[in-house]
């Protein structure tokens, strides 16, 4: 989500706006309330763990077990009634 900061405040609170951009934020510089310029981040975002497939490991999907699995659906059956 952008936030909207208009001349004087981005001048005045410049090190704190440009910390938010450095954390994701947009930051929209307005006029008088009429944007004119828009601030962000030339750096990619980190992605966030289990975002990128493959990112958890080779082995990431061997790590269910059929004993897990079977104990996750009795647990649905449970709560639908059909146990």
């Amino acid at each position: 989500m952008a936030m909207t900061v208009n001349i004087h405040e981005a001048k005045t609170q410049m090190s704190r706006l440009a910390r938010a951009v450095e954390d994701g934020e947009t930051v929209i510089v307005a006029r008088v309330g009429t944007p004119i310029m828009e601030w962000r981040s030339v750096r990619p975002r980190k992605p966030l763990f289990g975002s990128i497939p493959g990112l958890g490991g080779p082995d990431w999907e061997q790590t269910f077990t059929d004993e897990a699995d079977a104990e996750v659906r009795a647990m649905f059956d449970d709560d639908l009634g059909l146990a």
